[in-house]
Order: C-alpha cells, then sequence, then structure tokens
C-alpha cells in the first residue's frame, strides 16, 4: 500500500510539474490571448461547481472564462483543438473518456505535456442516473483507471488530478455523494455551444459569443471530438482576444504544492 502511494505521489509531482514548466513557458506569440491566471480548485472546499446542475460555481471575474473539452480524445480532432490552444498560449481542461483514452494514449500524454489539466468522464459516456449504484461505481473507476494508465502506465483509481463530469450532467444523488466522500470534485459548466447538435463552426461562433455576452464569464463546455467545434475554434479563442476576456486554468492541490516548491 505505502508503494502504491509512493508511485501515485510521484507520478502526481510528475504531471504537475509538467503543468506548471507549461504555464511558466514565455509564449512565442505577443499578441496571444495566452492564460491568465491559475485557479487552484480545492474538492474539499468546492466539491460541486457549475450553475447548469448546482447552486455554485467558481468566483470568477467578469469576463473571465474556463475552457473545458469533453469527450476526448479523437484523433482527427482532438490534435487540432490542442494546435489551436497552443497556438494562443491558453491551457484548457479535458474531460476524458476512459475507452478512448486506452487506445489513444499518445494524445492524452501531450495534453499533458501541453500544461493541460486532465480530469475524469467515465469509460463509456454511460448515462449514470439510470445505472445501479455499483454499476456506477466500476463505470467511473474503468474510466480513472484507463486514464491514469495512458498518463502513468500504471491503472488506479486514485486519480491524478481529482476532477470529474457527469455524461450528460446526469446523476443520481448517492453516486454524487460517494465521489464527494473521495475528495473527487464534481464539475457541472455555467455555458456552452450546444455543439453536439449539428451546425457549421461559424453558426456555433454565433451561437457561444451570443451565450457568453449575456453571461459575460463561467465555465465553458465543448467537446474536442466535434468536428465542428475544431474548425470554431480558433476564431473563438481570437473572439475572446478581441473582446478582452481572460483565460483561466483550473489545477488541484496538488499543482500549487508542485508550484510552491519550485519557487
Amino acid at each position: 500500500m505505502a508503494g502504491n502511494a509512493i508511485k501515485l505521489c510521484a507520478a502526481v509531482a510528475a504531471s504537475f510539474a509538467a503543468i506548471m514548466t507549461a504555464q511558466a513557458a514565455d509564449c512565442a506569440r505577443k499578441d496571444a490571448l495566452g492564460t491568465s491566471r491559475i485557479v487552484v480548485v480545492d474538492p474539499a472546499a468546492s466539491p460541486r461547481v457549475g450553475l447548469k446542475s448546482f447552486p455554485r460555481t467558481l468566483s470568477l471575474e467578469d469576463r473571465e472564462v474556463v475552457l473545458t473539452f469533453d469527450d476526448g480524445p479523437w484523433p482527427a480532432t482532438t490534435s487540432k483543438v490542442l494546435q489551436a490552444l497552443a497556438d494562443e498560449c491558453v491551457h484548457a481542461t479535458f474531460f476524458l473518456i476512459g475507452k478512448s483514452a486506452s487506445e489513444h494514449p499518445e494524445l492524452v500524454r501531450r495534453m499533458a505535456a501541453g500544461g493541460h489539466t486532465i480530469g475524469h468522464h467515465t469509460w463509456s459516456h454511460r448515462n449514470l442516473k439510470y445505472a445501479r449504484p455499483e454499476n456506477a461505481g466500476g463505470e467511473i473507476d474503468k474510466g480513472i483507471a484507463a486514464v491514469e494508465t495512458a498518463l502513468h502506465g500504471e491503472a488506479t483509481t486514485t486519480p491524478t488530478t481529482p476532477f470529474f463530469r457527469f455524461p450528460y450532467f446526469e446523476m443520481t444523488p448517492r453516486t454524487l455523494d460517494n465521489l464527494e466522500r473521495r475528495g473527487i470534485a464534481v464539475f457541472g459548466a455555467d455555458l456552452w455551444a450546444s455543439d453536439w447538435n449539428r451546425m457549421t463552426p461559424q453558426q456555433e461562433l454565433k451561437l457561444l459569443t451570443e451565450r457568453l455576452e449575456i453571461a459575460r464569464k463561467g465555465i465553458i463546455l465543448l467537446h474536442d471530438p466535434k468536428a465542428q467545434t475544431a474548425a470554431m475554434l480558433p476564431a473563438f479563442l481570437r473572439y475572446l482576444r478581441d473582446h478582452r476576456y481572460r483565460v483561466v486554468h483550473i489545477v488541484p492541490p496538488a499543482a500549487k504544492i508542485v508550484a510552491d516548491k519550485a519557487r
């Protein structure tokens, strides 16, 4: 047991050292949007965030946004999303499907190497609201283990980053409480582009920016496997830059520990 704990601590340190190194690196483009600041999300203090699912969300300032992507990785589109983020020196959070992570571990490692936060989104995107509690738990744990294997080469149901999002935002009180007891923060969102619907990149950009101008801040949900989103993202990032929005990168407390030790 102690050996596993030591390995997990080493994996956490390695992951967040990469994050902090990537955050500290100078951006090649001086006119890039960039990442404005890092916000530590402690599951003990913020176990449930996102106004579309819960009463509370992150304490963001006016025109601050958190970029999150669900359902990846997917080679044809995730690579384009990662390139768009890199071009603007922006960091995001990816809630990954375990099955996809196991099939494309190189993309998971590329996300981590780019300084992005890696969260969890079940093994197969099953709607857990209608699953038996034991099956829901198995779906969550299998997904976590697959992502951890892709990242660190070793399966564990203790996530390096204790961030989780339910597929479809559907959950039961029991499953939600189980995650809170495990110290895993559950994320909803504050706004989204409805990119699960068919539309052109231009239509998606218009819809998202209109919603953002009303909300003025928040956790944004997008889906990196969607071709229209991958095509839309460069224009959206330029919109954020041109309209003086600032991107906030969320990390768990372990990342702050690594950052403090690096000083």
